[in-house]
């Protein structure tokens, strides 16, 4: 231990501390890691694992017979992925608290002049709650900024705009909420903005309903395509066979993202095995492909954006331009953009339903909400115009 930084930084943990405070078996200052690799006898393996580019420098194994630099950094990013009933607890703890953040923030946006007072009062809200960090930088995007996906300004006055779109979360022992609600500033949905809003609620909670044990998140992603090439058929924003719209990948100029993630210590977790390279734009930020095993948590995030540096592009271009209806189009770019988006889990067993939650018993059949943020229009609505 070393005087002059306690002095700045104050005590460290000590070893004994952190013997009781984590699941290990022993604990030891850095200034012995090598002479506990070199003493091989202490340990069970002639083999050593490690991560490239994660070793310290003055780091040896040289009393190993074998270096295995591949596999460790896969075996956990796999194990991460599924949680255990601990890591479930503290994400709904970050969720809860993250929750009554997004609350307060609807109660106070028709008083408020603009995004970064918002973003204020979630960050107080989360610290009054006893969460100190959120789990990253907050989303505040009012009117079309709502259609720029990683809004970082945070500092745009409210006045004269329809919507706010608020993608916040803190974090419990590291591990991470991701919320995203879209409401009216002014307390009630425009018309457009309401239609929006309809369609993809109906995203999300049909996309929920697919969630089980294997379900393939490609084909939960390519669903959420489906409706929402319904729903602006529907509302005469596409036009045109819906089948072809799907194959010419239409749909991506406004649901440019991917369906959700994994959720846990990061908030994009890790085990996704995400492919940036894909050539098909439906899929190129997905960041989860293949089978949901049980015991995960993902997000459910699907989104409409009226954003002009996607769509003209496809307006202009003859391959896609009879599929949109320039005319109609015209009326939802003050929509912005509308993402709802909440965590879902997929329970194990009733053990670990029993541990964590008690409400709802949910089995590797079905789905656990871990987001009790409000997301319907009515209850929306309520509350943001209760004085």
């Amino acid at each position: 231990m070393n005087p002059e930084e306690v002095i700045w930084s104050g005590l460290p943990v000590l070893p004994n501390e952190a013997l009781q405070k984590y699941d290990v078996d022993q604990v030891l200052p850095t200034t012995q890691v090598n002479a506990f690799l070199a003493d091989s006898k202490s340990l069970s393996q002639s083999t050593i694992y490690a991560i490239p580019h994660q070793i310290a420098d003055h780091i040896t194994f040289l009393s190993f017979d074998e270096k295995e630099l591949t596999l460790l950094k896969t075996a956990i990013e796999v194990c991460r992925s599924v949680k255990d009933t601990h890591e479930l607890a503290l994400l709904q703890q970050a969720n809860n608290i993250s929750s009554t953040a997004h609350v307060a923030v609807m109660k106070a946006a028709k008083y408020a002049n603009n995004e970064q007072q918002l973003e204020a009062i979630f960050v107080k809200t989360c610290m009054e709650h006893g969460l100190h960090d959120q789990a990253y930088h907050s989303i505040i995007a009012s009117g079309t900024a709502a259609a720029t996906l990683h809004y970082i300004k945070n500092n745009e006055p409210l006045a004269g705009k329809l919507n706010l779109l608020i993608d916040a979360g803190a974090e419990s022992n590291c591990y991470a909420a991701d919320i995203t609600r879209t409401f009216p500033i002014n307390g009630k949905f425009s018309h457009e903005s309401r239609q929006i809003y309809e369609l993809v609620l109906r995203m999300q909670t049909e996309c929920m309903s697919m969630l089980r044990e294997g379900v393939v998140w490609d084909a939960v992603h390519e669903q959420a395509h489906k409706i929402a090439i319904a729903g602006l058929l529907h509302l005469g924003i596409l036009k045109g066979d819906p089948i072809d719209i799907f194959e010419r990948r239409v749909s991506v100029a406004f649901l440019p993202h991917g369906l959700g993630h994994y959720l846990g210590m990061d908030t994009h977790d890790t085990g996704g095995n995400p492919n940036y390279a894909d050539q098909d734009p439906m899929f190129r930020y997905l960041r989860v492909r293949g089978a949901l095993p049980a015991g995960c948590v993902i997000t459910v995030e699907p989104g409409i954006y009226f954003c002009r540096f996607i769509i003209e592009p496809y307006l202009q271009n003859p391959d896609y331009s009879p599929y949109i209806d320039a005319a109609v189009l015209e009326k939802y770019w003050e929509v912005g953009g509308v993402r709802i988006e909440g965590e879902f889990t997929q329970r194990r067993s009733k053990a670990d339903y029993l541990l964590a939650v008690d409400d709802v018993l949910v089995t590797k059949d079905g789905y656990e909400d871990l987001t009790p943020t409000p997301k319907g229009i009515d209850e929306i609505e309520q509350l943001i115009l209760q004085e």
